[in-house]
């Protein structure tokens, strides 16, 4: 499907008044060198009772103007995303500070309006392809980099208007916010299009990062040595690799099926083992399976281990910023193969229990102060995975003021080999799962037994 289906009507950029200056932390700082977070909602069009009452109550002359118009209440909230980022040096003119300024004078969120007519709603929701499909072209700032946040928005919007629907999709830095902030956001900007005053939100964000670097690394502003932006700079590159994505539905009857199975084939785990740890199990065992990894070759899955609930004492999630910390699993690919299903999720289930206490926070935080280590996905090594997104994050629940989106989709942004995006599904109690992997690997697992077993592929 051409992504010349698509084309941009008109770009503006929405501004706030702001004089903040937030800081940033380890966890904030680790994703230096990464792409913009791209992710985005589809809906079908309002109907034409839906539209008027939409349109009458914030005196909008169009849905595009009043999505703008909500978006801009909204940021008056969140001013960090209309910021850029910023740095200051050291005294001994060897290392630099980063930090988001909201006050620069060339801030702002970029909106923009595409037109894609000549697409539908299936059209979006049948295109499954991270390259030359139509997906790619409804996100804007297309191959931005965190670190070039100093001169491109940390946020860019693009409402595409379809032939019946809308897809609302946007790129946003990842210094900025983790998926615990960033989907709260949209939650508050789906809460004021709705129809809210826009003077209060339900969740009004908590911005300062001051206290978190002053408990966990014992200063308030990090320095990072040139020579280790230097190393990260030059192992910064595009991967060339034919990537394909393809989302798999988990219904809710399969989910609790799978989280049941695991738990049976390891008895002495007590029911531990989650619907989550089961899935990430099923996937990791099927892609280990397809590639023919051998025994005695190891292979890695890294999940995001929220730390607000770590800290102690907790931080609200209304934390704006990102707050986790890697959480790896290495195994034998011949064990994975082995043991089972069962055994898989265990391991899983571990490491997770592992890293229960504000010690494991506290010693990622204060060991990256001192030796920083970004995370650059270009340079991940063949069978290693990592997870992205959560299920517990409120995709479905976002009604902008005429129902709920019917997909969720990622962007091209971050996509490497190993990308794992699970969402909670439109149905209560079910899982979307998004698998970014070379052609080959993804054509071999959607005809695996096991794995298919226990899902259908939506696209």
């Amino acid at each position: 499907m051409p992504q010349d289906q698509i084309h941009t009507i008109s770009t503006s950029t929405i501004k706030v008044e702001s004089t903040a200056r937030i800081t940033l932390t380890p966890s904030d700082l680790e994703l230096l060198f990464l792409e913009y977070v791209q992710m985005g909602l589809l809906f079908p069009h309002p109907t034409p009772p839906q539209l008027t009452t939409l349109l009458n109550h914030t005196t909008s002359p169009t849905i595009i103007h009043h999505l703008k118009t909500s978006l801009h209440r909204t940021l008056h909230f969140f001013p960090t995303l209309v910021g850029r980022l910023a740095t200051a040096r050291s005294d001994s003119g060897d290392s630099t500070c980063f930090f988001l300024d909201c006050g620069h004078a060339e801030g702002g969120a970029l909106f923009v309006h595409a037109d894609g007519s000549a697409l539908t709603v299936a059209d979006v929701n049948e295109s499954s392809d991270s390259g030359p499909g139509v997906v790619p072209s409804l996100f804007p700032l297309p191959g931005a980099r965190n670190n070039e946040g100093a001169s491109l928005p940390l946020l860019a919007v693009q409402v595409t208007e379809l032939a019946d629907g809308l897809f609302v999709g946007w790129t946003v830095n990842h210094l900025v916010a983790d998926g615990t902030a960033f989907w709260i956001f949209l939650n508050s900007w789906a809460e004021i299009s709705r129809g809210s005053s826009g003077e209060s939100i339900s969740r009004p964000p908590i911005l300062s990062r001051d206290q978190v670097n002053l408990d966990l690394c014992g200063v308030k502003d990090i320095f990072i040595r040139d020579q280790h932006l230097i190393a990260a700079e030059k192992n910064n590159s595009t991967a060339d690799e034919e990537l394909s994505e393809r989302v798999f539905r988990l219904t809710k009857e399969k989910v609790r099926k799978l989280k049941a199975t695991a738990n049976e084939e390891m008895p002495d785990g007590n029911g531990k083992i989650s619907s989550l740890q089961a899935v990430i199990a099923l996937l990791w065992r099927a892609i280990i399976r397809c590639r023919l990894v051998p025994a005695g070759e190891d292979t890695t899955f890294e999940i995001p281990m929220g730390a607000r609930q770590r800290m102690s004492p907790p931080l609200p999630d209304e934390y704006f910023g990102n707050a986790v910390f890697p959480g790896v699993v290495t195994l034998d690919a011949g064990e994975i193969s082995e043991h089972g299903l069962g055994w898989t999720a265990w391991q899983i289930n571990r490491m997770v229990a592992s890293a229960s206490g504000p010690e494991k926070v506290k010693e990622f935080y204060s060991s990256w102060a001192k030796e920083p280590k970004f995370l650059q996905f270009d340079a991940i090594p063949t069978n290693h995975f990592i997870l992205i997104n959560s299920p517990r994050f409120d995709v479905y629940g976002n009604d902008f003021g005429w129902g709920p989106p019917v997909a969720a989709r990622s962007g091209g942004g971050s996509s490497f080999d190993g990308r794992i995006t699970v969402s909670a599904g439109l149905e209560e109690g079910s899982l979307d799962v998004e698998v970014c992997l070379l052609k080959e690997t993804l054509s071999a697992i959607a005809e695996d037994v096991e794995f298919m077993d226990f899902v259908t592929v939506e696209n």
